[in-house]
Parts: structure tokens; C-alpha cells; sequence
């Protein structure tokens, strides 16, 4: 996964998730429904098989951080938190993480 610059990360269509939601080591919880608005305001439908990128945004005092991955739409049929029906699965790639301090 290539970022050019930490104020680029936003300029491409990705979904927001929390990676504390993690199901396993390469699944997270995506969406409880079959759409989910990406960073630049784009409604996505969600369907099986599809490739997506996702990301959480962290604000902590001192710096800023992006947990950042891609990855595969799957069904949620884990048996775990059944109100998601929707889950990404994560490539090869991993969750990368990119900071810089606050300006």
C-alpha cells in the first residue's frame, strides 16, 4: 500500500471502521447495512467479493493517526455480532499506520 503524503490519505474513496472491531487478525465489522458512506461522501453499496479500502482516524494530543488497510467485503456469518452484516477482510497487506505530529 503506497501513500505519497499523510494529507493524501482522504483523497481516495475509503471507509471508515473501528480496528477494535476486529473478529479476527484480518477481519473487521464493516457496516450493518448493505450501504456506508465513504470518506469523500459517496454512498456505497456494499455487495460480496467487492475490494474496498478502510481506515480509522485517531486524534490524540500530540499527534495524528491513520490506521489504514484493503481488503474484501465478506457476510457477516462469524456468529458474532449479528447486527453487522457486513465484514472486510483484510489482504496480505495488514493494517499500515501513519502519524505525524500536530502542526
Amino acid at each position: 500500500m503506497t501513500i505519497s503524503s499523510f494529507d493524501d490519505i482522504l483523497k481516495e474513496p475509503r471507509i471508515a471502521v473501528d480496528f477494535n472491531e476486529l473478529l479476527e487478525e484480518n477481519l473487521v465489522l464493516l457496516s450493518k447495512g448493505d450501504f456506508k458512506k465513504d470518506c469523500l461522501g459517496n454512498v456505497v453499496k456494499l455487495k460480496e467479493g467487492m475490494k474496498v479500502k478502510i481506515y480509522e482516524y485517531n486524534d490524540y494530543k500530540d499527534e495524528e493517526e491513520f490506521l489504514l488497510a484493503q481488503g474484501v467485503v465478506e457476510l457477516n456469518v462469524s456468529g458474532c455480532f449479528e447486527v453487522c452484516k457486513w465484514n472486510c477482510r483484510i489482504d496480505e497487506d495488514g493494517i499500515c499506520c501513519k502519524t505525524r505530529a500536530k502542526r
